[in-house]
C-alpha cells in the first residue's frame, strides 16, 4: 500500500501594527520543496500580537494535506512561547479567562491540531531573508487602501 507522506513545510510569519492598536497587517511565506507562496492582509484597527498570531493561523489554514510537518519561524515570543512552553493549553483549560485574543487562540488550536507543528523563534530585523520579506508584506498590507475589519478586536475595543 502506498501511503501519501505528509510534506515538510517551512512557514515564516510576521505581524505588525502602526500604533498598538492601529492599522496592522500580517505576512506569510510558505515553502515546501520548490514551491513558495506569499500571503498578506491588512486590518484597519488591530494589535501587533493579533497580527503575529493571525499570520501563523492563516499560514496553517492554507495547507491542503492534513498532518503536515510544519516548522514555523516567527519573531514573536508571544506566539512561540505560548505554544512551545505550553501556556496556551493551560489557557484553553481555563477557557482563556482573563487572556487576550481568545478568538484567535481558539482558531489557532483548531488548525494546529491538524498538523505536526514546531516553532522556532528568530530575532526580528536580523537579516533573515524570509523573515524580512514577511515584515515587508505585513507592513505593506497595513497601508492597503481598503483594510479589513478585525471584527472581534473592534467588538471588544472599538
Amino acid at each position: 500500500m502506498n501511503e501519501k507522506i505528509a510534506p515538510r513545510i517551512i512557514l515564516y510569519t510576521d505581524g505588525s501594527s502602526r500604533g498598538n492598536p492601529g492599522p496592522g497587517g500580517y505576512g506569510v511565506v510558505l515553502k515546501s520543496g520548490q514551491h513558495r507562496k506569499e500571503i498578506s492582509e491588512g486590518y484597519r484597527l488591530t494589535t501587533n500580537n493579533r497580527m503575529e498570531l493571525l499570520a501563523v493561523i492563516v499560514g496553517l489554514e492554507v495547507l491542503i494535506i492534513p498532518n503536515s510537518q510544519v516548522m514555523v519561524f516567527t519573531d514573536s515570543k508571544y506566539v512561540a512561547d505560548a505554544v512551545e512552553k505550553g501556556w496556551v493549553f493551560g489557557w484553553e483549560k481555563k477557557a482563556f479567562k482573563d487572556k487576550k485574543n481568545p478568538d484567535l487562540w481558539q482558531r489557532f488550536l483548531k488548525i494546529y491540531r491538524q498538523h505536526q507543528v514546531k516553532f522556532t523563534w528568530v530575532k526580528g530585523h536580523a537579516n533573515i531573508p524570509e523573515n524580512e520579506r514577511c515584515d515587508q508584506l505585513a507592513v505593506g498590507a497595513s497601508f492597503k487602501p481598503s483594510l479589513l475589519v478585525d471584527v472581534e478586536y473592534e467588538k471588544e475595543n472599538g
